[in-house]
């Protein structure tokens, strides 16, 4: 008899969660009830910024290169500060993951939200989990397809809200809502949402713990920062093994442990996986397995905690009758403060940042062709392209003007050399960027490369300034 080949490739098993409840599953409630909210409704919210800027509070504006957050806009030149955010929301993970494991993934991963919410979906349409594997095997008939239509028809409306809130954050939401209904809309509008209507009701729908378990990287990076300090869902096998059924236990007392193999456990799981196995992949630490076996616990009148929120080095100390080390203390340990550090410095950091930032910016280049032009009576010029920046939603009276180029004289291009000076003034549009020549004429005597500030000079009662270092060329000496 010879061994038949272990293929690379394992057909999907149905998951059907079993509904429970408890303090994490209303947790999760709360969560998700939270999330979606912020979701959907955060592109709908107004910040009156001035009649120069758009009103909504959250927006990506690419038209103009934009980014919107309430009180606060981000331009491209900006985007320090963005990659700060990505920064932080990494660290962000990595202190949660060291502190209480895979929590973002088991309460607010969008993987993990939306699957719950389809999974909701389903309990109401099909019933709870029996129901659901006895029409998984039913034949096809017209009932059995009645529900499959109903339950996907209430998936699909819920995947084209997500498509369709997640393009709102991009335009002016109520304009760009009524353009998809008038078939006015861009056609990239109504592609992006097919996409993300799509990804939603097949991710939320149909693969669902696969995507955890299979596609998402994080697992891995997960399992690789966990340590016996982590706070992890845990089954405590020194209380619960060996299992028996509660007659089995009663009639050889002592003999057996708390577990009574009721599989609870197993059947809340939204990934499918047994706990009681250790710690594991495709565990996701929502605590669901918790709520079920504490449910029965109080039941079959056991102590709770069987499976609980636990760490390692904690489950160990317990099963040797010692008291486990207190949450607080295991939170406020050498790694979890280090990462709590080094998030908190780059917020602050970047919170210093934009609360000392000018709202006024120049910025110059040097025409390359010509390098420079000798004039009639004598003197050089070079040409340049100065950009000026007006950060604020109001039109603003700006002073730019030159220093440190000796005899040096400047003028718009669009002037002539009769007003040549060592400033001018001119009113850059609100919340722009201003393009710009300006000719630059010195003596030819002086070095072949001279260096030259350019400032601009804000002259509202706000103030600012910036200045950008330029070169002034001028040809050989002979």
């Amino acid at each position: 008899m010879t061994d038949s080949p272990l293929g690379q490739y394992q057909k999907r098993k149905g998951v059907f969660p079993k509904a429970v409840d408890g303090h994490f599953r209303r947790l999760k409630w709360a969560i998700m009830l939270i999330t979606l909210g912020v979701y959907y409704i955060t592109p709908w919210l107004r910040w009156d910024r001035g009649p120069y800027a758009p009103d909504q509070a959250v927006l990506v504006d690419l038209a103009h290169r934009r980014f919107f957050m309430f009180g606060i806009e981000i331009w491209p030149h900006e985007f320090y500060y963005v990659a700060g955010l990505l920064i932080m929301a990494g660290i962000g993970l990595f202190l949660l993951t060291s502190a209480v494991g895979r929590a973002w993934c088991g309460y607010a991963c969008p993987q993990t939200v939306w699957t719950d919410l389809f999974q909701h979906v389903e309990r109401w349409i099909d019933g709870d989990r029996n129901a659901q594997i006895r029409l998984n095997n039913a034949p096809w008939g017209p009932a059995k397809l009645a529900r499959r239509l109903t339950k996907w028809g209430v998936w699909l409306a819920i995947a084209v809200a997500t498509g369709g809130a997640w393009i709102f954050y991009f335009a002016d939401a109520p304009t760009l809502a009524a353009d998809l209904f008038s078939g006015t809309a861009p056609y990239v509008a109504y592609f992006t949402i097919f996409i993300l209507t799509m990804t939603t009701f097949i991710f939320g729908g149909f693969m669902r713990e696969q995507v955890c378990i299979y596609m998402c990287p994080w697992p891995r990076i997960q399992t690789a920062m966990l340590d016996e300090q982590s706070l992890i869902v845990t089954y405590k096998n020194w209380r619960g093994e060996p299992r028996a059924s509660v007659k089995k236990a009663e009639a050889h007392p002592g003999e057996f442990g708390d577990c009574i193999d009721c599989n609870q456990c197993v059947a809340v799981c939204p990934t499918g996986i047994d706990i009681r196995e250790g710690p594991q992949i495709g565990c996701i630490t929502c605590a669901l397995c918790i709520d079920a076996c504490d449910t029965v616990m109080k039941q079959v009148g056991r102590p709770r905690g069987l499976i609980d929120y636990a760490t390692l080095a904690d489950a160990e100390q317990e099963k040797q009758g010692q008291p486990a080390t207190p949450v607080l203390k295991t939170l406020l340990r050498p790694r979890t403060l280090i990462y709590f550090g080094i998030w908190s410095a780059i917020g602050l950091g970047l919170l210093f940042m934009l609360g000392n930032r000018t709202r006024i910016d120049i910025s110059a280049q040097q025409e390359r062709n010509p390098i420079y032009v000798l004039l009639s009576d004598g003197d050089v010029r070079n040409a340049y392209t100065v950009r000026l920046r007006n950060m604020e939603n109001r039109p603003r009276e700006m002073e730019v003007s030159m220093a440190g180029l000796s005899g040096g004289r400047m003028w718009r291009g669009e002037d002539t050399e009769a007003n040549a000076a060592d400033r001018f003034v001119l009113t850059v549009a609100p919340d722009s960027v201003q393009k710009l020549t300006i000719n630059v004429v010195a003596p030819y005597e002086g070095q072949q490369r001279d260096e030259f500030a350019l400032s601009v000079k804000a002259l509202d009662q706000q103030g600012g300034s910036d200045s950008h270092d330029v070169v002034f060329e001028r040809p050989e000496s002979q």
